[in-house]
C-alpha cells in the first residue's frame, strides 16, 4: 500500500494544521489512533482494517474502543471459520 501526506479533518486532529506523512509508521500509527477515537464511520472505513488489527495491542486508545475492535475482529474470525467449515 502506498501512503501519502494528508491534511487531516479538523474534527479528527485539531492540535495541528500540518500535514501528516502516512509513509512514516509513527505518524500513521498516531493518525489511526486519532481516527479511531475521534473519527466518523466514513473516516474509519478509509483505514486499512488489517493494519488496525495488527496494531491494536500497541495503540493508545480508550478501553471501550479497544474492546469494540477486539470483539469485531474475534467475530470476523469466527464467521470466516464457520464459512470455511461449511456452517454458512
Amino acid at each position: 500500500m502506498e501512503y501519502k501526506k494528508i491534511k487531516p479533518k479538523r474534527y479528527i486532529v485539531w492540535s495541528t494544521d500540518k500535514e501528516i506523512d502516512l509513509a512514516d509508521p509513527r505518524q500513521r500509527k498516531w493518525y489511526i489512533e486519532q481516527v479511531l477515537t475521534h473519527g466518523r464511520a466514513e473516516d474509519v472505513a478509509e483505514l486499512d482494517w488489517d493494519e488496525i488489527e495488527k496494531l491494536l495491542p500497541e495503540l493508545n486508545l480508550p478501553e471501550r474502543v479497544v474492546r469494540l475492535w477486539e470483539h469485531y475482529f474475534n467475530y470476523a474470525k469466527q464467521i470466516k471459520g464457520d464459512k470455511q467449515n461449511g456452517h454458512f
